[in-house]
């Protein structure tokens, strides 16, 4: 009974120690591992990167605005008379000079009439004078009649001269009157329709009715705001003649979407609205098939009289810290670093870069919100294909 007893005490003691030493072995294994994850260097994160470079490109704003007609004249009668032919139908193009109107002309004719009689009549009377006077000069020259008597003749002469200049001006007004009885078309264009028919009294002054209007309707003004910051950056590179080269480049498109015009700055207002912070601005386009009309509304994109150098970033690649924007850059020991950047116009999905970054700095494109400053990184290079894919 004792040996038995002492062999279970033998074998308990020996289980015992086996399991101390086993349990040792596993604290000992496991404060290796623990030490070696401590020491060794942490894990790299893959970031998608791209490199800025800097590029010359033209800038483009956009803004709205209303189209208007560069020519465009309202008719209304010269003379005093009633209409008796209306030669145009409503909307037709019309050419300079057409007749378009003809008021009653034969009032203003009898007075044209009247006025070259006159004429007549006033060079009759030079013509006699002219010759009073060649024959008093030849009578004073031999001493017949006396020196006051050729002087009359000499007064005579230049009163009759005079009249007839007066009746030339006379005769000239007068025909200028009965031009005004056909009233003609001053440009080319599309007509409107007529407000008074045939039949109807119209008289001249400034109170004459209006009879019908003229768009020319080859070219178009685009009237629109231009912010000062906008148009001070826009036009530092800007001749100051109107035919130079260097001009500000403008894009017009209508609601339907059909077709892109392009046109040029014809002019700035010369002055800053205090108010709104802008000035007006108007530009000139070609408008061959007339399907720009005045009065449209129209998206306008203004462009940089040159191409600039600009940093061009993905808007992926910006995030926002309260009212302030910054980038992800990595550095050449891979690791993060914040940078703020002062953005500027957006891009076909990328962002104009103000300030902040410059031309070789390597931006993180994706995933800023796993990133943070100082974190090693493992940074791989996107080319212009998947930087393109990136941004659609």
């Amino acid at each position: 009974m004792i040996n038995k007893l002492r062999i279970v005490t033998i074998l308990s003691a020996v289980m015992v120690t086996a399991i101390y030493g086993t349990t040792g072995f596993i604290h000992t294994a496991s404060a290796k591992e623990a030490q070696t994850t401590l020491t060794s260097d942490p894990q790299a994160m893959p970031v998608d990167v791209a490199i800025v470079e800097d590029r010359a490109i033209r800038l483009w704003k956009q803004f709205s605005g209303r189209l208007s007609a560069v020519d465009y004249v309202e008719i209304r009668p010269q003379a005093t008379g009633l209409i008796t032919h209306v030669k145009f139908n409503d909307g037709q193009h019309v050419t300079k000079d057409d007749v378009l109107y003809i008021i009653d002309p034969r009032p203003l004719q009898a007075i044209v009439e009247q006025k070259k009689a006159n004429l007549i009549s006033t060079k009759d009377s030079y013509d006699f004078s002219i010759k009073e006077y060649k024959r008093t000069a030849d009578l004073v020259a031999k001493k017949m009649v006396a020196q006051q008597v050729l002087d009359d003749r000499v007064n005579n002469k230049r009163v009759a001269d005079s009249n007839v200049n007066r009746a030339k001006a006379e005769l000239s007004a007068a025909e200028i009157n009965l031009s005004y009885a056909y009233i003609k078309a001053p440009i080319s264009g599309t007509i409107s329709r007529t407000e008074l028919t045939v039949g109807n009294l119209v008289s001249s002054g400034s109170n004459a009715p209006l009879l019908t209007s003229i768009v020319a309707n080859d070219r178009v003004y685009a009237d629109f705001e231009v912010d000062e910051q906008t148009y001070l950056r826009f036009r530092k590179n800007t001749s100051s003649e109107l035919n130079a080269k260097t001009q500000n480049p403008v894009e017009l498109s209508i609601e339907d979407g059909n077709g892109v015009y392009r046109g040029q700055i014809h002019s700035f207002d010369n002055k800053i609205d205090p108010s709104t912070g802008t000035i007006r601005a108007r530009a000139i386009f070609s408008n061959p098939e007339g399907k720009l009309l005045s009065g449209m509304y129209a998206h306008l994109k203004l462009g940089s009289a040159t191409e600039e150098k600009t940093i061009l970033i993905s808007e992926r690649a910006i995030g926002t810290d309260q009212n302030r924007k910054f980038v992800y850059v990595v550095n050449d020991d891979n690791k993060t670093a914040y940078r703020e950047v002062i953005i500027g116009d957006s891009i076909e999905g990328s962002r104009i870069i103000h300030s902040g970054l410059k031309s070789g700095d390597k931006v993180i494109v994706r995933g800023l919100m796993r990133i943070q400053p100082d974190m090693l990184v493992e940074p791989k290079v996107l080319t212009t294909t998947e930087l393109k894919s990136d941004k659609s």
